[in-house]
């Protein structure tokens, strides 16, 4: 779900909500074009710092019916055009995207602009029960990416051709869309977006990432001021070199054998899997353990009965963009 506030703080005490008011009960919109609702606000902060005179607040929606990604919207920054800032009315727009499709309610006010940090964390919004808006959302715009490669080997390079589409017909819109991309921290819905950008009339956009952007998470989205409405976010597909070893190849059964292994990238924190081979052809992960920050892990086996045991190493597929490595496969010899 895009354009959800966490609930990190609680509401801001000093803040009261007498009234939310929206001047249209329903809009239609299509495709990337936007529907302005005017917002009133009869709302009082209790503060007698000189610095809060300008406070702004942000009146939050909340879906109540239909189904869609945007599961709440939030108005832009509503400023103080009437009163005095403890008894006051602040003013300003509900900017609607063809993404909110459905039926939304005022549910709460914050102070600030949207996702707007205090102490290191959105504020939960003031409660309020406030009126509906019911939105007609037709041609709901998409974002989808194409990486080059299509896995990107550990140090390397690549690109990715951000497409923004008609979720209703799976063609471009014919005209350029504003599309922000970003890396790591950007990709949060209530912190800096990356970068502004415009596809061109097809939809596309294309950007090369740095090899140091490897293992980070890379995102694409559109925004109706100030909220996300559609986005598509993901770590690059890449490999690395991944091997494994057993400190020794025979041991006697019930002993604790390390197998120590590596795997080059920015991978600290991916699982590792150590598995046995049983039967011809099935491999069970008997351990696991964690890549450390210098891209070393160490797995443990344990032969368990007479013989030679074969073993392999597993990196699963997702951490970090890692696609699935599997070491060579090596025995253990219990004795």
């Amino acid at each position: 779900m895009l354009g959800t506030l966490p609930a990190h703080a609680d509401p801001d005490p000093k803040l009261t909500i007498s009234d939310v008011q929206l001047n249209k009960t329903a809009v239609s919109v299509t495709g990337l074009d936007t529907a302005k609702v005017d917002v009133t606000v009869k709302a009082g902060y209790n503060s007698d710092n000189p610095q809060d005179e300008n406070t702004v607040l942000t009146v939050y929606l909340d879906r109540t019916a239909g189904s869609g990604i945007i599961d709440d919207i939030g108005s832009v920054a509503l400023k103080r055009t009437a009163g005095t800032l403890k008894n006051g009315t602040w003013t300003g727009v509900l900017n609607v995207a063809s993404a909110a499709n459905g039926t939304f309610k005022v549910t709460g006010v914050v102070k600030g602009e949207y996702g707007q940090m205090s102490s290191g964390f959105p504020e939960d919004p003031t409660l309020f029960d406030g009126p509906s808006l019911a939105v007609t959302g037709t041609h709901i715009p998409k974002v989808s990416h194409v990486q080059t490669p299509a896995v990107v080997p550990t140090g390397k390079p690549y690109s990715i051709k951000w497409t923004v589409t008609d979720t209703a017909t799976g063609k471009p819109y014919g005209v350029p869309a504003a599309l922000e991309v970003g890396v790591g921290t950007e990709c949060s819905e209530t912190a800096t977006h990356g970068d502004a950008v415009k596809t061109d009339a097809a939809g596309n956009y294309i950007r090369s990432y740095p090899a140091s952007d490897q293992g980070r998470e890379v995102c694409g989205s559109l925004r109706t001021a100030p909220y996300p409405t559609a986005a598509d976010r993901f770590y690059a597909k890449r490999s690395g070199v991944f091997s494994a070893k057993p400190s020794k190849t025979s041991a006697k059964v019930g002993t604790n054998v390390p197998v120590n292994g590596t795997l080059t990238g920015h991978a600290s924190g991916c699982p590792v899997n150590l598995q046995k081979l049983r039967g011809a052809s099935q491999w069970r992960t008997v351990n696991s353990a964690m890549v450390r920050g210098s891209g070393r892990f160490t797995l443990t086996a344990t032969p368990a009965v007479k013989g030679k045991i074969y073993y392999r190493a597993q990196l699963p597929a997702g951490c970090g963009g890692y696609i699935e490595h599997i070491s060579k496969t090596f025995t253990i010899t219990g004795l």
